[in-house]
């Protein structure tokens, strides 16, 4: 279809809102666009087509159309519905979130000599105003890295280091590895796999647990301290903030049987030595403080830009959904998770974080997602870039906290899907940080920061 066409056969387009941060888009495009699309499509295959019988690009038009007319019409009606809602939202200025979604958008069918008539509804960004981002008051806490500090890292890597100790029988703080099926209403199976992980409670968390992604708030009671093989019923209710639509509020059942069970017996010093190639514990610790001391520099910017955070959610009025969408949960998600990351977050900690945050109220998800509607335009209004070598120092920065090679995180964060999550939290770190330097800061012990947070 060409330019010039488009223009003489202009789609007609109607935007109406659809709920907070929701446009619905109706579009009627012309039938003489539509018999073009057809046309075209067919003319395509008329050179490509082969039936017995027929060399290929010969075969009788009417034999063409009886056997891949449906084929025909379906890919006309894709590019139709593709180009037209391009152009809507080009020529409409609309900033579209996620992927459009339409209900009936099956049902419809292209006919040559007849209009296509379909809608969509779209996620956009809400409209709003931007508070004066200059000269607000920030507290900046002056964190020190003490020995205890130093030591009990130290132990966290005697932990992390550690060798597993297969057990006949586990206790609390023991690990699970088995299989694990969630099921919700209606016995659909929601999930499935092996090797799932599940740690049983330790005494100081009274209880609490998380298997699936999920926690579950009496895990310890409900697991129990089963065996190799033996299936043990877990029953709790999915949280309503979950990024899966069907896990939202519903019951749930979870029946998992471990298939090994191990300890974690901590790395001695003489382990670690070997492993790292240091003279002495010293060197260990002292390595381990440069670490904290970067960490305890990354925690600072983070007081602060939690305060320019507090402020932005404050000063500005948005209409949201009450209740986020799968896609803006799995959002809010992702963005945590790599935010865990880069603050040097365990692991299976991040994994326990990314739980509660699953199980929150939905006013603190659409809060989330609040504040990144106004960072993203602070952004804007300050001009802020993001360099791929950015990208890469902060990707290698992650890696260093994880023990890993900052390539082989790379490609970890691409197959994940996560890399452009990287990107996106360094703009708003970046943006935060442009807010910070126009404010006035203040420096506070930690104890005058608690005290004023």
């Amino acid at each position: 279809m060409s330019n010039a066409g488009v223009a003489e056969r202009p789609n007609k387009v109607q935007i109406s809102d659809a709920g907070p941060s929701r446009k619905k888009i109706s579009i009627e495009i012309p039938a003489d666009t539509v018999n073009e699309s057809l046309g075209s499509s067919m003319d395509t295959l008329m050179v490509e087509a082969e039936l017995p019988g027929f060399r290929k690009g010969h075969v009788p038009r009417r034999l063409v159309e009886k056997k891949f007319g449906v084929a025909v019409k379906k890919q006309a009606k894709e590019q139709l519905i593709a180009s037209a809602f391009s152009r809507a939202i080009e020529d409409n200025k609309i900033r579209v979130l996620g992927n459009p979604t339409s209900p009936d958008l099956d049902k419809i069918e292209v006919e040559q000599g007849k209009p296509l008539k379909f809608e969509l509804e779209v996620e956009v960004l809400p409209e709003f105003t931007l508070p004066e981002l200059d000269g607000m008051a920030v507290k900046k806490p002056k964190f020190t890295v003490g020995d205890d500090l130093v030591d009990s890292e130290y132990g966290k890597l005697k932990v992390q280091e550690g060798r597993l100790e297969d057990r006949e029988s586990p206790e609390p703080g023991d690990y699970l590895t088995g299989h694990a099926k969630l099921v919700g209403p209606g016995d659909k199976v929601l999930f499935e796999s092996d090797g799932i992980v599940v740690q049983i409670p330790p005494v100081e968390k009274k209880g609490q647990g998380m298997i699936v992604g999920l926690v579950v708030e009496d895990l310890a009671k409900q697991l129990g301290t089963p065996k190799r093989g033996e299936t043990t019923t877990i029953k709790t209710k999915g949280p309503e903030s979950h990024e899966n639509e069907a896990i939202r509020g519903a019951d749930l059942t979870v029946t998992y049987t471990p298939e090994r069970i191990d300890r974690i017996i901590p790395a001695t010093a003489e382990d670690l030595l070997a492993r790292f190639g240091f003279g002495s514990e010293d060197q260990i610790k002292g390595s381990l403080r440069q670490r904290l001391e970067q960490r305890v520099q990354i925690e600072q910017q983070q007081a602060m830009r939690g305060q320019v955070a507090a402020f932005l959610l404050n000063s500005v009025k948005m209409d949201l959904p009450e209740r986020i969408t799968a896609g803006q949960a799995g959002r809010n998600l992702e963005r945590a998770r790599l935010e865990l990351m880069y603050r040097g977050v365990d692991p299976m900690k991040i994994e326990e974080n990314l739980a509660a945050l699953r199980a929150r109220s939905a006013n603190d998800a659409v809060r989330d997602l609040k504040l990144f509607f106004i960072l993203d335009r602070a952004a804007e209004q300050l001009k802020v870039t993001v360099t791929e070598a950015e990208v890469n120092g902060r990707v290698a920065m992650m890696a260093m906290e994880r023990n890993q090679r900052p390539e082989q995180l790379r490609q970890e964060l691409i197959r994940t899907n996560q890399i452009q999550g990287v990107y996106q939290q360094l703009r708003e770190h970046k943006t935060m940080d442009a807010i910070i330097a126009r404010a006035k800061v203040e420096e506070v012990s930690p104890e005058d920061f608690a005290k004023g947070n």
